[in-house]
């Protein structure tokens, strides 16, 4: 087994592939350590360390899809996932929507209208998500975390203007899950895996 790992590093293209896909997932890496602008991760790292012991519910389920971004209130919080979700969407409203059916099965150029609609649904979903996540932060922390004492946490956001904060974070995180979605699509093309 050693002996094929070493082999897959002398054949140029594979190195290269290989590579490629490994630079791609620091950089998804070091996105999900930095966190959004005006935001403490201090609480949310508290309450995901207290609720880890719970069993950390839906959540902690979500954080662990996020790679722990969401535990940093980092600007790839989102993920991969609001991407998987339209994908799945659009996946079975083919089987009965008439004309998305007809145009998965018109070859390259329905893919690429399907690919098209996914990312519009995509940014469409992560958009919904990111402002449920800023409001259940910002507006109702208690929602969040439960038997949430704002004494005994310090504030989550540390922005002087809570709206602008709102706006520019809901911005980021689409913009991040906009990111991901992109260094997925180059890990599917020119790295390896899917």
């Amino acid at each position: 087994m050693l002996s094929a790992f070493t082999n897959c590093f002398k054949i140029p293209e594979l190195r290269q592939r290989i590579m490629l896909t490994l630079g791609l997932v620091f950089i998804a890496r070091v996105g999900a350590a930095i966190p959004l602008p005006g935001i403490n991760p201090a609480p949310l790292q508290a309450y995901y360390a207290s609720s880890s012991s719970d069993g950390g519910g839906l959540i902690g389920l979500y954080n662990m899809f996020t790679g722990g971004a969401m535990m940093q209130g980092a600007v790839f919080a989102l993920g991969i996932m609001p991407y998987i979700s339209a994908s799945i969407i659009l996946q079975l409203m083919g089987a009965v929507v008439p004309s998305l059916a007809r145009l998965m099965q018109e070859g390259e150029m329905g893919r690429q209208k399907i690919a098209q609609y996914t990312r519009y649904l995509t940014i469409l979903i992560a958009a919904v998500q990111a402002i449920l996540m800023m409001y259940a932060i910002i507006v109702k922390p208690q929602t969040l975390f439960t038997g949430f004492n704002p004494a005994e946490y310090a504030p989550i956001v540390v922005a002087s203007n809570v709206p602008l904060f709102f706006l520019t974070s809901v911005i980021f995180l689409i913009t991040g899950c906009m990111i991901m979605m992109w260094l997925g699509e180059q890990i599917t093309q020119r790295g390896i895996g899917n």
